[in-house]
């Protein structure tokens, strides 16, 4: 398990946290459920309790659908997604990287995509269903 807390915000800053992420950046993936292809964030995994808010905790908004199990939170000042707490596993949470201080989903030359569509709460088999590559081009 990871030590290194890390320090992270929205957008506009009205919502501050500090995250100890499980595994570091190694499990930095994206979602194919509908939620997920619609936000576009990476997201990396933290166990429920190691992520604090430590300032606008009372911006954060909450957004549940379907079973209503996962809990996707949002600043509700700039729309950025912060985190959610997951429908696979709900001792744990998917953190958007692009909030994380430091970090940019461009810095994953590969990301593993996983299958949301095929829940495996719904019967579906859990596993990849493809990788998103980034590639950058040489200005010129």
């Amino acid at each position: 398990m990871g030590d290194a807390w890390h320090k992270g915000a929205c957008h506009c800053g009205r919502v501050q946290f500090r995250v100890r992420l499980l595994d570091g950046f190694s499990n930095a993936r994206r979602c194919t459920c509908s939620l997920c292809r619609m936000r576009g964030a990476v997201a990396v995994t933290a166990l429920l309790g190691d992520l604090e808010v430590v300032q606008g905790a009372e911006n954060l908004a909450l957004y549940r659908f379907n079973t209503g199990t996962a809990r996707h939170y949002f600043c509700k000042t700039c729309g950025i997604y912060t985190h959610h707490q997951r429908r696979s596993n709900p001792q744990e949470l998917g953190v958007n990287v692009a909030c994380i201080q430091g970090v940019s989903p461009f810095d994953f030359a590969e990301v593993p995509v996983e299958d949301g569509v095929n829940h495996p709460s719904d019967g579906g088999s859990e596993g990849r269903v493809g990788m998103l590559r980034f590639v950058p081009v040489s200005p010129g």
